[in-house]
């Protein structure tokens, strides 16, 4: 493999130096702790903060999202690895301005072991904690079996609308109704060509042929639903839209943002023809389309693939989607 670090023991702690050295007014470290990024304006008062987290290798998720308008913070573990306890106890007192903390992270086993701690270590220190979990991978559970699914690009609209919601100053309890009711409304079907190397494994994450791809793999290189000979952009792309119509109903009625994203090394140019062929099918349907994203949202390190989100959206939640943010990875908008 070709990359660029100087050791993988100091892999995570360089890169979160670099980011915060060249944003430091826009993001800090939180009360010391390295692996705990945070608003530099944080605590904000008056507002929920809305909290994430989980392993390093995936940029902009997660620290990517921490500022104005949608993140107060994130707490970063090895590539590929949950943050501790500790690290997210640390930033959840940091962040906290006294309307309470939402913990919103994708659906993972060791990160919701090691945030359920922490939520239960904050509240032994009066700060109230809620949970919500990204799911919104549809290889990796069946319909109908929704709470078991992987976090992946999707969770980017969750951050939105949660950050939307309590900068308009709701309470800790309305921001979990609304992002909850915002994550039943995401889906997202990815796909992979070649697979990524994690920092000091000294091999690939998965094998696949040069002349193969796997539809349904998942940002750690998680088994996928189907493998089979590589197909054209628009085919491939058909093959996905068609997974998502199976998983989430949509009228003609309907309006949807659709979010194309890299899953790392597939380029813009390639991403711009994927969404030309997911608008066309959504017109043929008579699906209208509403803030597209394309770009690089969530990754895997260098794996080549991408993948596509569909959030059905109503008048509230396009308000969300309008709502400016300012992180070193997204602006949108004005801020004063």
């Amino acid at each position: 493999m070709r990359t660029f670090y100087n050791d993988a023991e100091t892999y995570v702690d360089e890169m979160l130096e670099g980011i915060v050295g060249a944003n430091p007014h826009e993001l800090k470290f939180a009360a010391g702790e390295k692996r705990a990024i945070m608003r530099a304006d944080a605590p904000v008062k008056n507002k929920v903060a809305i909290v994430t987290g989980g392993g390093s290798g995936h940029l902009p998720v997660f620290m990517g999202y921490v500022g104005k308008g949608l993140l107060d913070g994130a707490a970063i573990g090895n590539v590929f690895a949950s943050p501790s306890m500790n690290q997210m106890l640390t930033l959840t007192k940091a962040v906290n301005a006294g309307k309470g903390v939402l913990y919103l992270y994708g659906n993972y086993g060791g990160d919701i072991m090691n945030f359920d701690m922490a939520a239960e270590m904050a509240g032994d220190e009066d700060i109230e904690v809620q949970t919500l979990l990204g799911a919104d991978d549809i290889a990796s559970a069946p319909k109908g079996s929704e709470k078991d699914r992987r976090g992946v690009a999707g969770i980017f609209y969750a951050y939105k609308v949660a950050g939307a919601c309590a900068d308009g100053g709701a309470s800790l309890d309305e921001v979990v109704k609304t992002t909850g009711e915002a994550l039943e409304r995401i889906r997202t079907i990815g796909v992979a060509i070649s697979p990524c190397e994690v920092p000091g494994a000294g091999k690939p994450s998965f094998t696949l042929p040069e002349d193969q791809m796997e539809i349904g793999m998942g940002i750690h290189g998680e088994a996928g639903i189907r493998r089979g000979p590589r197909k054209s952009a628009d085919e491939v792309t058909g093959d996905m839209m068609d997974l998502l119509f199976e998983d989430i109903s949509l009228s003609s009625s309907d309006t949807v943002s659709v979010l194309v994203n890299s899953l790392g090394a597939t380029p813009l140019e390639e991403l711009y023809i994927i969404y030309r062929k997911a608008a066309q099918i959504l017109k043929a349907k008579g699906v209208s389309i509403y803030r597209p994203y394309v770009g690089r949202y969530a990754t895997s390190m260098e794996m080549a693939g991408f993948s596509i989100s569909l959030f059905r959206l109503n008048d509230k939640f396009k308000g969300y989607l309008n709502h400016p943010v300012w992180t070193p990875f997204v602006r949108e908008g004005n801020w004063k």
